[in-house]
């Protein structure tokens, strides 16, 4: 009676530890990235104007046209290695369901120009929250041109002019 107890007990706990396993890897399947913007509860796509390109959410791969084709990769290619992905526009297509977004790219192009902006956006989890990104608004607290003798400032604050 003990062994059957005993084993009953055994399988109920491999059935439950094999539950919880599955639960935490469907968790993030389908998540959108940190930049992606806050607010959509169903997207799968989301088209970047500014570089004609689009982003799968469930595949977690950005589709962009090079060579003659269409690619998926989960890295944009060398020429848009700079591009801010936080502060560049996502349009949210909420429209489409399939694998060739691309499909309606000639449409996207001309309604989502280069530069579009729509509704203002905010990301999932601020720019720079894994990785330290020094975006040079300290200004330098007196450690830069200035060697610690404070700023000489004439005229209003315009964080463009040197």
């Amino acid at each position: 009676m003990k062994t059957l107890k005993l084993t009953i007990l055994g399988i109920f706990l491999l059935v439950a530890n094999a539950t919880q396993a599955q639960v935490s890897i469907n968790v993030n399947i389908g998540s959108p990235p940190e930049w992606g913007p806050v607010g959509y509860t169903k997207m799968e796509y989301y088209y970047l104007p500014d570089i004609e390109a689009y982003y799968d959410v469930r595949a977690t791969q950005f589709i962009y046209f090079g060579g003659g084709k269409w690619i998926r990769s989960s890295r944009l290619p060398r020429q848009y290695r700079n591009y801010d992905l936080y502060g560049g526009y996502k349009v949210v297509l909420n429209d489409y369901h399939g694998r060739t977004p691309y499909a309606y790219f000639d449409r996207h192009r001309v309604k989502y120009y280069k530069g579009y902006h729509g509704a203002p956006q905010r990301p999932y989890k601020p720019k720079g929250h894994k990785h330290h990104h020094d975006d040079h608004h300290d200004h330098d607290r007196g450690h830069g041109k200035g060697h610690g003798k404070g700023h000489k400032h004439d005229g209003p604050y315009n964080p463009g002019r040197r």
